[in-house]
Protein backbone atom coordinates (compact mmCIF):
# COMPACT_ATOMS: atom_id res chain seq x y z
CA UNK A 1 0.00 0.00 0.00
CA UNK A 2 1.46 3.45 -0.52
CA UNK A 3 1.31 5.64 2.43
CA UNK A 4 2.25 8.87 2.78
CA UNK A 5 4.24 8.26 -0.71
CA UNK A 6 6.14 5.61 0.48
CA UNK A 7 5.66 1.97 -0.15
CA UNK A 8 5.05 -0.02 2.54
CA UNK A 9 3.40 -3.82 3.70
CA UNK A 10 0.30 -3.68 5.72
CA UNK A 11 -1.74 -6.25 6.65
CA UNK A 12 -5.81 -5.80 5.65
CA UNK A 13 -7.90 -7.86 8.42
CA UNK A 14 -11.28 -8.62 7.41
CA UNK A 15 -14.51 -9.59 9.95
CA UNK A 16 -17.10 -11.49 8.55
CA UNK A 17 -19.90 -11.85 10.31
CA UNK A 18 -22.54 -14.95 9.87
CA UNK A 19 -26.46 -13.94 10.62
CA UNK A 20 -28.80 -16.32 12.18
CA UNK A 21 -30.27 -16.92 9.12
CA UNK A 22 -27.04 -18.47 8.00
CA UNK A 23 -26.01 -15.53 5.56
CA UNK A 24 -22.21 -13.73 5.43
CA UNK A 25 -22.08 -10.00 5.37
CA UNK A 26 -18.08 -8.27 5.37
CA UNK A 27 -18.28 -6.21 8.91
CA UNK A 28 -15.49 -4.15 7.81
CA UNK A 29 -11.79 -4.00 6.12
CA UNK A 30 -8.96 -2.46 8.63
CA UNK A 31 -5.48 -1.96 7.66
CA UNK A 32 -2.56 -2.31 10.40
CA UNK A 33 0.98 -2.73 10.55
CA UNK A 34 0.53 -4.68 13.76
CA UNK A 35 -2.14 -7.49 14.90
CA UNK A 36 -2.56 -7.27 18.93
CA UNK A 37 -5.46 -7.70 21.48
CA UNK A 38 -5.59 -4.00 21.56
CA UNK A 39 -6.30 -3.23 17.79
CA UNK A 40 -8.95 -5.95 17.31
CA UNK A 41 -10.67 -4.03 20.81
CA UNK A 42 -10.99 -1.14 18.62
CA UNK A 43 -12.12 -2.72 15.57
CA UNK A 44 -14.76 -4.33 18.35
CA UNK A 45 -16.03 -1.25 20.13
CA UNK A 46 -16.13 0.24 16.38
CA UNK A 47 -18.45 -2.71 14.90
CA UNK A 48 -20.05 -2.45 18.28
CA UNK A 49 -21.02 1.62 17.88
CA UNK A 50 -22.41 0.34 14.12
CA UNK A 51 -24.67 -1.56 15.91
CA UNK A 52 -23.76 -5.41 16.27
CA UNK A 53 -25.45 -5.65 19.38
CA UNK A 54 -24.12 -9.91 19.91
CA UNK A 55 -21.67 -12.03 18.96
CA UNK A 56 -22.54 -16.01 19.51
CA UNK A 57 -19.41 -17.29 18.47
CA UNK A 58 -15.92 -15.71 17.62
CA UNK A 59 -13.29 -17.74 15.72
CA UNK A 60 -9.63 -16.41 15.82
CA UNK A 61 -6.26 -17.62 15.21
CA UNK A 62 -5.03 -18.17 19.31
CA UNK A 63 -3.91 -14.22 19.29
CA UNK A 64 -3.22 -13.91 23.00
CA UNK A 65 -5.17 -10.64 24.56
CA UNK A 66 -7.99 -11.76 22.01
CA UNK A 67 -10.38 -13.69 24.47
CA UNK A 68 -10.13 -10.80 26.82
CA UNK A 69 -10.45 -8.34 24.52
CA UNK A 70 -13.85 -9.96 23.20
CA UNK A 71 -15.04 -10.76 26.72
CA UNK A 72 -14.74 -6.51 27.68
CA UNK A 73 -16.78 -5.65 24.86
CA UNK A 74 -18.83 -8.75 24.05
CA UNK A 75 -18.85 -10.27 27.52
CA UNK A 76 -21.39 -13.59 27.03
CA UNK A 77 -19.18 -14.26 23.54
CA UNK A 78 -17.79 -17.78 23.18
CA UNK A 79 -14.57 -17.42 21.66
CA UNK A 80 -13.41 -20.33 19.61
CA UNK A 81 -9.89 -21.20 18.41
CA UNK A 82 -9.84 -21.67 14.43
CA UNK A 83 -9.56 -25.12 13.39
CA UNK A 84 -7.69 -24.39 10.20
CA UNK A 85 -5.45 -22.18 12.06
CA UNK A 86 -4.80 -25.48 15.05
CA UNK A 87 -4.13 -27.63 11.97
CA UNK A 88 -1.42 -25.39 10.48
CA UNK A 89 0.04 -25.44 13.73
CA UNK A 90 0.42 -28.36 14.68
CA UNK A 91 1.21 -29.66 10.69
CA UNK A 92 4.50 -27.42 10.62
CA UNK A 93 6.05 -30.49 13.20
CA UNK A 94 5.28 -33.11 10.31
CA UNK A 95 7.72 -34.09 7.90
CA UNK A 96 6.35 -33.38 4.58
CA UNK A 97 6.17 -37.21 3.71
CA UNK A 98 3.96 -37.35 6.83
CA UNK A 99 1.64 -34.62 6.54
CA UNK A 100 -1.41 -36.96 4.75
CA UNK A 101 -1.33 -39.37 7.39
CA UNK A 102 -0.66 -36.90 10.41
CA UNK A 103 -4.11 -35.03 8.54
CA UNK A 104 -6.11 -37.74 8.92
CA UNK A 105 -4.89 -38.87 12.37
CA UNK A 106 -6.34 -35.30 13.54
CA UNK A 107 -9.44 -35.09 11.75
CA UNK A 108 -11.47 -37.64 14.40
CA UNK A 109 -10.54 -34.68 17.07
CA UNK A 110 -11.93 -31.84 15.06
CA UNK A 111 -14.71 -33.64 14.07
CA UNK A 112 -16.04 -35.29 16.87
CA UNK A 113 -19.05 -34.60 18.48
CA UNK A 114 -18.69 -34.25 21.92
CA UNK A 115 -15.38 -33.02 24.36
CA UNK A 116 -15.08 -36.71 25.23
CA UNK A 117 -14.72 -37.67 21.99
CA UNK A 118 -12.46 -35.46 20.90
CA UNK A 119 -10.44 -35.89 24.34
CA UNK A 120 -10.65 -39.70 23.11
CA UNK A 121 -9.84 -38.70 18.94
CA UNK A 122 -6.68 -36.49 20.70
CA UNK A 123 -4.96 -39.70 23.05
CA UNK A 124 -5.04 -41.54 19.65
CA UNK A 125 -3.13 -38.83 18.47
CA UNK A 126 -0.96 -38.27 20.93
CA UNK A 127 0.04 -41.93 21.06
CA UNK A 128 0.62 -42.08 17.50
CA UNK A 129 2.49 -38.89 17.13
CA UNK A 130 4.18 -38.00 20.68
CA UNK A 131 7.31 -39.51 19.71
CA UNK A 132 8.06 -38.05 16.02
CA UNK A 133 5.88 -34.92 16.26
CA UNK A 134 5.92 -33.43 20.09
CA UNK A 135 5.24 -30.34 19.24
CA UNK A 136 2.07 -30.98 17.20
CA UNK A 137 0.59 -32.89 20.22
CA UNK A 138 1.64 -29.68 22.56
CA UNK A 139 0.07 -27.34 19.68
CA UNK A 140 -3.65 -29.55 20.70
CA UNK A 141 -3.05 -29.60 24.19
CA UNK A 142 -2.26 -25.79 24.53
CA UNK A 143 -5.19 -25.01 22.30
CA UNK A 144 -7.56 -27.60 23.87
CA UNK A 145 -9.65 -24.96 26.30
CA UNK A 146 -10.01 -22.45 22.83
CA UNK A 147 -10.93 -25.16 20.51
CA UNK A 148 -13.60 -26.93 22.44
CA UNK A 149 -15.90 -24.53 23.13
CA UNK A 150 -17.76 -25.19 19.35
CA UNK A 151 -18.20 -29.04 20.92
CA UNK A 152 -20.93 -27.27 23.11
CA UNK A 153 -23.35 -27.26 20.19
CA UNK A 154 -24.63 -29.83 18.13
CA UNK A 155 -22.99 -30.81 14.54
CA UNK A 156 -25.70 -29.17 12.91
Amino acid sequence: IRDGGVVTNKACHVAVGVDMEGRKQVLGLWLGVTEGAKFWANILTEIRNRGTKDILILCCDGLTGLPAAVGSIYPQTVVQTCVVHLLRSAMKYASYSDRKTMAKDMKPIYTAATVAAAELALEAFAETWQAKAPGAVLAWRNAWEDFIPFLAFTPE
